[in-house]
């Protein structure tokens, strides 16, 4: 198994994106600040920047229990085996229990090796189907669902800053259900995690409308 120094976590994801037996989901570039006018009221006049995009995907990187809530059962977050790489990057493995896409109502443990690059403003999650912890015990990831990997990133200009997101389940044949389950998991709104860096880091309240 490689280590997270060892490990091209970027190749890793774009080689399981082409493959063609894997199940991917991408959504289109979301524009934060025509979202928000859109589709929300404020408690004040907001325009939302790159620099705090970035600054919300390093955060979410680090509590993804905080940032997506909806997904990560509260107080399960974890990392550990931080480096930082020569180029400016940083590395960690990651452990959380997350909600099943596969059994709904229930959770199960999932590990990732995480990488952070400033450079291109980009964190890539390569799941991982056991990982050393910290004391050296193996864990090993809840085996009901196929591993995953997902890439976040940060796009477009200081003042219209656009957020991506990508993820490819490792799977024998492209899995029509969940990408059916991906397809109705769209919405006009933002996705939590910037509402929750609003609220609790900007310190506005957001109102959907």
């Amino acid at each position: 198994m490689a280590s997270t120094i060892d490990l091209d976590h970027e190749k890793e994801f774009a080689r399981a994106w082409a493959d063609p037996r894997n199940t991917r989901g991408e959504r289109p570039p979301v524009d934060v600040n025509a979202v928000l006018a859109a589709h929300y009221r404020l408690s004040e006049p907001l325009v939302f920047t790159r620099t705090m995009l970035w600054d919300m995907e390093v955060r979410k990187a680090f509590r993804p229990d905080i940032y997506i809530p909806t997904v990560v059962r509260e107080g399960t977050a974890g990392t550990w085996n931080e480096r930082k790489l020569d180029d400016g990057s940083e590395t960690f493995f990651r452990k959380s229990a997350q909600r099943l896409r596969t059994v709904p109502g229930e959770h199960g443990l999932v590990l990732e090796q995480v990488r952070i690059n400033p450079t291109l403003e980009k964190v890539t999650f390569i799941g991982a189907a056991e990982l050393p912890d910290r004391d050296g015990t193996m864990l090993h990831a809840d085996a009901r669902q196929p591993l995953f990997h997902v890439d976040h990133g940060v796009a477009g200009t200081e003042t219209q800053p656009l957020n991506l997101w990508r993820i490819v389940h490792l799977t024998e044949a492209p899995d029509q259900a969940m990408m059916d389950r991906f397809a109705r998991s769209a919405s006009v709104y933002l996705y939590e995690f910037i509402e929750v860096y609003i609220r609790d880091v900007l310190k506005l309240e957001l109102t959907r409308i």
